[in-house]
């Protein structure tokens, strides 16, 4: 089932408001008295400082344990998937499942164009010619577009995934988009997400305990090989290691 996009805030607060809630609360849940904050702290200090209806949660449906978490605090809260038209049959079904079982709201992020229209104006299998504009007119505008009815979005970022995401921060302010940008599990391991997703018995996608540790669009994703980086398996041959969501 495909939800509306309309925007749920009645008022959105400025840029500079929520830029200076990012950098109190980056500071703060970055240097408590002994530890830096758990996924659950983040997500209590966005519950305490933004509602429900202003948070999302992007998700590539590889895992639900993200939107479990965020949805313990933030029930009923927006789950976003970007439904590109190029998706594994496994995902597919993880969406479904992830709709099913937990408190959320699922929004399927649709691009401009359907796959036929795309390969009619710019010919068949764009991402092999040019992954980046694909990328763009099917993730990144589509993404964009979506967070505007929103204060502030989860990611699932890991700084264990890539080289390009060591350094990634619990709390940023978005300045493309211009809202906050929260990562709670941004020091977890693989195998942290994993033991939590058992524990509390939430969707994961099936390719995941297949050699796909980072799913992403059906052509551009590939097994990856053990002791490999993550996302190695993501546009496996090229220079491209990022889809532009997380620029």
């Amino acid at each position: 089932m495909t939800v509306s996009l309309a925007p749920r805030l009645a008022a959105k607060r400025s840029r500079d408001e929520l830029r200076a809630l990012a950098e109190e609360g980056n500071a703060l849940l970055g240097n408590l008295t002994d530890h830096e904050a758990t996924p659950a702290e983040v997500i209590r200090w966005v519950a305490e400082n933004f509602s429900p209806e202003a948070a999302a949660v992007a998700c590539s449906m590889a895992d639900a344990a993200l939107p479990h978490l965020v949805a313990q605090q933030l029930p009923g809260v927006d789950v976003l998937f970007l439904d590109t038209g190029y998706h594994f049959s496994e995902t597919r079904h993880t969406r479904d499942e992830v709709e099913r079982s937990l408190d959320v709201r699922v929004v399927d992020v649709l691009p401009e164009q359907t796959v036929a229209e795309q390969d009619a104006e710019f010919g068949a299998k764009l991402y092999e010619r040019d992954p980046g504009l694909c990328c763009a007119r099917r993730k990144v505008a589509p993404l964009a577009d979506a967070l505007e009815g929103y204060e502030l979005w989860f990611t699932g970022v890991r700084r264990d995934e890539a080289p390009t995401r060591t350094n990634t921060p619990l709390v940023t302010f978005d300045e493309r988009n211009g809202l906050v940008k929260v990562n709670p599990v941004a020091a977890w391991s693989f195998d942290d997400l994993l033991a939590y997703a058992n524990l509390h018995r939430v969707p994961v996608n099936l390719l995941v305990f297949n050699g796909f540790p980072s799913i992403g669009c059906a052509p551009c994703t590939k097994p990856v090989a053990e002791g490999e980086d993550p996302r190695s398996g993501r546009w496996a041959g090229l220079s491209k290691t990022e889809c532009g969501l997380h620029a």
